[in-house]
């Protein structure tokens, strides 16, 4: 009984995490690539969604153009 006291707030608190998790569509190459900390394109601390994926000014020029030569120097 006392190992279901901690089990059940424990499999509460990891089920509303990953409910809460938000699906993150960037990937470790492109910082690889780059050499640049995944601040540098995406907005700290926003949620991304399909339609609007958190991106700075410096992400929406990589998304568009595919490189950081000439992006707008990043906050």
């Amino acid at each position: 009984m006392k190992a279901l006291r901690l089990i059940l707030p424990a499999a509460t608190l990891v089920a509303a995490i990953f409910a809460t998790m938000g699906v993150s569509s960037a990937t470790p190459v492109y910082q690889k690539k780059e050499k640049k900390p995944c601040a540098t394109c995406h907005e700290k601390g926003a949620k991304p969604t399909k339609d609007a994926p958190a991106l700075t000014e410096v992400g929406k020029y990589y998304h568009e153009k595919k490189t950081l030569e000439g992006a707008p120097a990043a906050k």
